[in-house]
C-alpha cells in the first residue's frame, strides 16, 4: 500500500554537505518505494550561511520537483552568525511556515528532521491516533549542542533540553543515527522501544581515478610532492574549533615540518580563521570544489583531518566521516575520547585519535600517518571497508522504508513491504527542478 508521507526538514539539496544529503536521500528512498512524498524545506543556505544564487529573491513559498518528490520551500531569514538567537529566529520562522505549508489530505506519516528542533513541534500538530504517525530523525542532539558549544548562556541549555524532551517523547518513533545517540535519547526519556538506529550512509563514491589524475589535481592546487597534505574538508563553524588546526600549521612553520594544512570549504567562522592564520605558510584555504573534484581532493590528500572543539562530545556524529572513509585516506581526529567521532575511528580502524585543542598532538599524528606509506595505506583501506560494510546506502534505504512502514502500522495503516534492493551503481539523481514559484527567483 502506498503511503502519503510528509517530511519537514530545513535542509535539502542542492545543499552539498551537512544534513541535506541525508534528508534528500531519505525522501528519494521513500519515493522510490512507491510512496507519495512531499518535502517542506527551507531555502538553500548551508554551509555558506547565505541564500544560494537563484533563490535570493524568493519570498513566501516556492514549489519545486526533485524527481518523484514534491518540494515546498519556505522563505526564511538566514543569520550571519548562526550560533545564537538569530539562528533560533530562523528556525522558528521555518517551523511556523512548515506547520501550514501542506495542503490537502491528511498524510499517513509525518517525518521531522532535527535540527531544526522546532520543526518537530510543527510535525506533532499532525499526530492523530489511528490516522497520522509522527517520526523524528535526530541528526544532532539539540540540547547537547547548546550545552557543549556554549551557544546560549544561563538557563539556556536546561530550557532547550526540556523542550527537546517534551517534543521527542511525544513522537511515535525516533531515529538515532548512532548508538551513542540512542543512549542519549534514552537519557532524555524517549522509550527505547520507539528508537530505531539507522546509520548515515557514505554518499561519496570511492574515487576510481588513477595516480596521474590525483597528481594533476595536486599540481593545480599547489600541493608539493615533498610535503604532507592534511586536508580538512567541510563546514568551518563553531563546533569544529578549527583554531586548533591553524595553531598546528603555525607550529609546523616554527619547526620546519613539511606539512600543508588545507581548510577546504566555507562556514560562519572562515573569515575569522583566515584573519587568525594570516601569514602562516603551512596553511591554505580553498573555496568549495565541484563534487567530482571534491572527492578527488580527498583522495589526493595524504591525511584527512577531523577537528572538534574541546567539550564537544555527544551532540553530533560528524557527517564528514562518511566521506572521509570512502576516500581511502587515513583520518586524524582531534576529538574527545567520549565523542561519537572517536567511537567511529575505533570501530573503523581507519585513523587515529588525538586530544582536541592540542596542536602539538595534531601535528605529530599528521606527520606519523602522512610519512608512513604502509600505515597510511592500511588505515585508508580499513576506512573504505567500514564505509562499504557499515555505512551502506542500500542498508539505510531498506531501514528507512521499513521504519516508515512500521510507523504507519502503529497508526492502523499498512504499507506494502518492499523486498531488499539490489546494489547498483546508478547515476546521481537529476538536480532539483523548479516547477512553480510565487516569485521568480
Amino acid at each position: 500500500m502506498s503511503l502519503s508521507v510528509l517530511i519537514l526538514g530545513l535542509n535539502y539539496a542542492p545543499e552539498p554537505t551537512g544534513i541535506a544529503p541525508y534528508t534528500t536521500g531519505m525522501a528519494r528512498f521513500l519515493a522510490d518505494a512507491g510512496h507519495d512524498v512531499h518535502v517542506v524545506t527551507g531555502l538553500p543556505h548551508y554551509p555558506h550561511w547565505e541564500v544560494a544564487a537563484g533563490y535570493r529573491r524568493a519570498h513566501g513559498v516556492l514549489h519545486e520537483r526533485d524527481g518523484d518528490v514534491r518540494l515546498t520551500r519556505i522563505a526564511h531569514p538566514v543569520p550571519a552568525d548562526p550560533t545564537g538567537t538569530d539562528r533560533i529566529r530562523m528556525e522558528a520562522a521555518f517551523a511556523a511556515g512548515a506547520a501550514r505549508a501542506h495542503r490537502g489530505a491528511r498524510p499517513d506519516v509525518v517525518l521531522a528532521v532535527s535540527p531544526a528542533l522546532l520543526t518537530v513541534g510543527a510535525a506533532l500538530r499532525w499526530r492523530a491516533p489511528g490516522r497520522t504517525a509522527v517520526g523524528v530523525v535526530t541528526q544532532d542532539l539539540y540540547g547537547r549542542a547548546v550545552a557543549e558549544t556554549g551557544a546560549l548562556g544561563g538557563r539556556g541549555p536546561r530550557v532547550v533540553a526540556a523542550l527537546e524532551r517534551a517534543l521527542l517523547t511525544r513522537a511515535d518513533g525516533v531515529v538515532a543515527i548512532h548508538e551513542s545517540f540512542r543512549r542519549s535519547l534514552g537519557d532524555l526519556g524517549v522509550d527505547d522501544r520507539r528508537i530505531t538506529t539507522i546509520r548515515n550512509w557514505s554518499h561519496v563514491r570511492p574515487v576510481r581515478a588513477g595516480g596521474v589524475d590525483l597528481l594533476a589535481l595536486r599540481r593545480r592546487l599547489g600541493w608539493r610532492d615533498d610535503e604532507v597534505v592534511a586536508l580538512h574538508a567541510g563546514n568551518m563553524g563553531a563546533k569544529q574549533g578549527l583554531e586548533n588546526v591553524v595553531e598546528a600549521a603555525r607550529l609546523a612553520d616554527a619547526t620546519g615540518a613539511a606539512v600543508r594544512f588545507v581548510l577546504l570549504g566555507t562556514g560562519s567562522r572562515r573569515a575569522h580563521l583566515e584573519r587568525y592564520g594570516d601569514g602562516i605558510a603551512s596553511l591554505q584555504f580553498l573555496d568549495p570544489l565541484p563534487s567530482s573534484e571534491f572527492e578527488l581532493a580527498m583522495a589526493a590528500a595524504d591525511v584527512l583531518v577531523l577537528n572538534e572543539k574541546p567539550g564537544v562530545e555527544e551532540m553530533c556524529v560528524p557527517s564528514k566521516l562518511t566521506s572521509y572513509f570512502a576516500a581511502g585516506r587515513p583520518v586524524v581526529a582531534a576529538t574527545s575520547p567520549r565523542s561519537a567521532a572517536s567511537a567511529e575511528i575505533e570501530a573503523s580502524g581507519g585513523g587515529v585519535r588525538v586530544d582536541p585543542g592540542v596542536p602539538e598532538e595534531l601535528l605529530g599524528a599528521v606527520l606519523r600517518c602522512g610519512l608512513d606509506a604502509a600505515t597510511a595505506g592500511t588505515l585508508g583501506l580499513r576506512g573504505q571497508l567500514f564505509a562499504r560494510d557499515a555505512l551502506s546506502e542500500v542498508a539505510a534505504r531498506n531501514a528507512y522504508v521499513a521504519w516508515v512502514a512500521d510507523l504507519a502500522e502503529r497508526r492502523g495503516r499498512r504499507a506494502r513491504r518492499p523486498g531488499p534492493v539490489v546494489v547498483t551503481d546508478r547515476p546521481a539523481p537529476a538536480p532539483v527542478r523548479a516547477l512553480v514559484s510565487e516569485e521568480a527567483s
